[in-house]
C-alpha cells in the first residue's frame, strides 16, 4: 500500500525535504510527497483553495489522514496498526495532508478518515514533513517486524 504525503508549499531545495524524501524512498510498498501551492494571498480564501487543491489529489474511496493540531495525538504503534488495518481492507493508498501556514479549512476535516496530530505544538512545515515521513517509515518497520522500531 502506497503512503503519500500531500503538502502545501514548495520545499524541494531544503535539507528537510532531502530527509523526508530519504524516509519515503525506504518504504517497501512505495511512497511519495506531492506538493500543492495556492497563488492566492494568505487568508480564508487561500485556505479554502488549498483544501480544494489537496482534495483533488485524493482519489475517491481513498483513505485521507488530515494532520492538524486539533487532531488526536496517536502513538507510532497505533499509527502502524491503523495502516495495517487499511492494508488488510485492501486500500491501495493512504494520503496524509499537511496544511499551509493558516492550517486546514474545516472542509478537509469533514472528509478525513482520521484527524491526527503530533501533539499541540506547532512545528516548522518542512521539519514536520520529515517527521511525518519518518513516522510512516517507522510504521512500516513495526508492521514488518524490522528492528528499526524498538518499543518499550
Amino acid at each position: 500500500m502506497k503512503l503519500v504525503i500531500l503538502a502545501v508549499g514548495k520545499g524541494k531545495n531544503s535539507r528537510e525535504h532531502e530527509l523526508a524524501t530519504s524516509y519515503i524512498k525506504r518504504l517497501p510498498e512505495g511512497g511519495e510527497i506531492q506538493e500543492i501551492d495556492s497563488k492566492l494571498p494568505p487568508g480564508p480564501k487561500r485556505q479554502k483553495d488549498e483544501t480544494r487543491l489537496l482534495l483533488q489529489l485524493v482519489p475517491d474511496n481513498a483513505i485521507l489522514v488530515c494532520l492538524d493540531p486539533l487532531g488526536k495525538d496517536i502513538s507510532s504503534e497505533l499509527l502502524a496498526s491503523k495502516i495495517g488495518i487499511w492494508r488488510e481492507e485492501g486500500q491501495k493508498a493512504v494520503f496524509f495532508a499537511i496544511g499551509g501556514a493558516d492550517g486546514h479549512n474545516r472542509e478537509i476535516h469533514k472528509q478525513a478518515d482520521l484527524l491526527m496530530s503530533f501533539g499541540s505544538a506547532i512545528w516548522p512545515h518542512m521539519l514536520f514533513r520529515a517527521m511525518l515521513a519518518e513516522q510512516l517509515y517507522r510504521a512500516s518497520a513495526i508492521l514488518s517486524g524490522h528492528p528499526y522500531h524498538r518499543g518499550n
